[in-house]
């Protein structure tokens, strides 16, 4: 394992873990105000789900590293996302807030989980491809349904805007 390659993997693991940390922080305050949206709450809550599991294959990449995850960061994404959902929530519009956000932070995740895999080889923890690339395959498969829902959430709000009006 080269000293740079491993040190960046590493670097990037942490950085994947604290993400996927803010991401569950981000669902789990979003599903408390989706009751209006049950198919959007019905995949937040599939995708938390998925998530906790991403948190684990992380942590599993980090042992294979003989190392851990990084509290400062873990902390500092969970209060980082619950200021976002605060922040949200306030907003008329918050599920279409939360939709373009999520969609972002969706397309997020994958770079960080394509960038990890690239660093595997290089790194010398050729045991983590899998891990990540199954994490990266349930990110990709979420933000394809995101994109495909766009136009259906915001219709979805329309209507809820309109019978609030009557």
């Amino acid at each position: 394992m080269t000293n740079a390659a491993r040190d960046t993997f590493v670097v990037g693991l942490r950085n994947a873990h604290a993400m996927e940390v803010q991401a569950r922080e981000l669902m789990e305050r979003q599903s408390e105000r989706l009751d209006e949206y049950p198919e959007v709450k019905a995949k937040l809550a599939a995708h938390l789900e998925e998530t906790n599991e991403q948190l684990k294959r992380l942590e599993r990449c980090l042992e294979f590293c003989r190392e851990s995850t990084s509290s400062l960061k873990d902390t500092a994404q969970s209060v980082m996302a619950n200021m976002q959902a605060m922040a949200h929530s306030a907003a008329n519009d918050e599920i279409l807030k939360n939709t373009f956000a999520n969609n972002a932070f969706e397309n997020f995740e994958i770079a960080a989980y394509k960038s990890l895999i690239a660093l595997c080889g290089a790194a010398g923890v050729s045991e983590a491809k899998a891990e990540l690339e199954a994490s990266l395959k349930e990110e990709q498969r979420m933000a394809t349904w995101i994109d495909s829902n766009v136009e259906k959430v915001t219709m979805e709000f329309l209507a809820h805007q309109r019978h609030a009006a009557s």
